[in-house]
């Protein structure tokens, strides 16, 4: 279930990390709104420096688009495709300082476009710090300078305003490096069941190399006797082949048990995949598995949770369903159950593979019902918990 929700959360973050940049450039471009509504400049004036704040917004999602893709491996940035998103913050901090006098938005725009970029570790390190200080430094010389003639001696929140463009960059980068982080885990996480996919089948292989090996050692020195012998002694000839034959059904026999052996699913895994099948399926599923569940008849139950998960999608549906393998009274005991609807077709003990969950509970020495009671639909199948199988 973890492999399967992650990507869902990696995509979860990416979108409250961009959400969160993308919020934090709406408030720079409202508090520079504010700042010139409170000194009283004309209302044309404040709608350009708002509209063109807004496309400069929308300029830097084709960067953080970019970021979100990137490979982690940069070796030069693409110019061509970043070029007009930094010339259209460059165009907005131009217009910005041309009817407001203030340097600190002069910067700000092509500063905070610079560092939605992919840039080596060691160069958006030193990237934004520059920046950072050349914004605190340009918010000193406004504070000393326009902020204290007309009509900017009139606003009386310039602080905050200073203080919140002085730190988008670093806000901004610090977001991406949480962003990187989390990437780094993913792929961790990813090369980590790689890895564990691999050494399974080194250990397939190592297995059947063993397997086959020896056997194949064995069968080869019986017919080289089996050949010494033929000449001279025809019935110890045909005792070594017969033992040849032994050895090649034996060799069979082994690998048929080997490929049985990983390929079965523990039940508790079984089960687990079923309730993440319904889930993806929009179906709110519960689970009781018992502690020793690995210790019931996987060869049974097995390929009737399979059945029996396809019916609830095929068939039933509903909106909630029930899955649990219990041990009482010396049998265990597998039930499935959902709220299908009245109408649903196929949820009768006739087919839906129904017929031959039935016929395999029957051949462990089990058995099978289907009941249907408030508004529910349910198949229990039981199977001794000491059986032998009947053919």
């Amino acid at each position: 279930m973890n492999a399967q929700q992650s990507p869902r959360g990696v995509t979860a973050t990416w979108w409250y990390t961009a959400s969160a940049i993308v919020f934090f450039e709406l408030m720079i471009v409202l508090l520079w709104s504010l700042t010139l509504l409170q000194g009283r400049f004309d209302l044309p004036v404040q709608l350009v420096v708002l509209a063109v704040g807004l496309v400069w917004i929308a300029s830097t999602l084709p960067l953080l688009r970019a970021y979100r893709h990137r490979s982690g491996e940069t070796t030069e940035l693409p110019w061509r495709s970043i070029l007009v998103p930094v010339l259209v913050g460059a165009a907005y901090g131009g217009l910005a300082f041309a009817v407001t006098g203030l340097w600190q938005i002069l910067l700000l725009p092509v500063a905070q476009s610079l560092q939605l970029l992919d840039w080596p570790k060691s160069v958006r390190l030193r990237l934004v710090l520059v920046l950072t200080v050349l914004l605190g430094c340009l918010w000193v010389v406004d504070v000393n300078t326009v902020f204290s003639r007309p009509p900017f001696d009139q606003v009386s929140d310039h602080f905050v305003l200073g203080f919140f463009s002085a730190s988008l960059p670093l806000i901004t980068v610090l977001s991406l490096w949480w962003w990187d982080v989390l990437i780094a885990l993913d792929r961790a996480r990813v090369s980590e069941a790689r890895l564990a996919a691999t050494q399974e089948r080194l250990s397939v292989a190592t297995d059947v190399h063993d397997l086959q090996g020896h056997h194949l050692q064995v069968i080869a020195l019986q017919l080289e006797l089996a050949e010494r012998l033929l000449a001279t002694d025809p019935d110890a000839a045909l005792t070594q082949l017969k033992a040849a034959r032994v050895s090649v059904d034996e060799a069979r026999q082994g690998t048929r048990d080997l490929a049985t052996r990983f390929r079965s699913v523990p039940l508790p895994d079984e089960l687990a995949n079923a309730g993440d099948l319904l889930r993806a399926a929009g179906i709110a599923v519960q689970t009781t598995i018992a502690p020793d569940a690995e210790a019931a008849p996987a060869e049974v139950f097995g390929p009737v949770i399979r059945e029996t998960t396809t019916n609830v999608l095929r068939h039933g549906g509903g909106r909630s369903a029930t899955l649990s393998l219990s041990r009482a009274a010396g049998e265990w005991r597998y039930e499935i159950s959902n709220d299908a609807a009245a109408s649903a077709p196929g949820v009768d003990a006739k087919g839906s593979g129904l017929a031959g969950i039935a016929r395999r509970a029957a051949e462990a020495g089990g058995t099978m019902q289907v009941l249907r009671e408030g508004g529910r639909f349910a198949v229990v199948v039981t199977a001794p918990a000491e059986r032998g199988v009947t053919r």
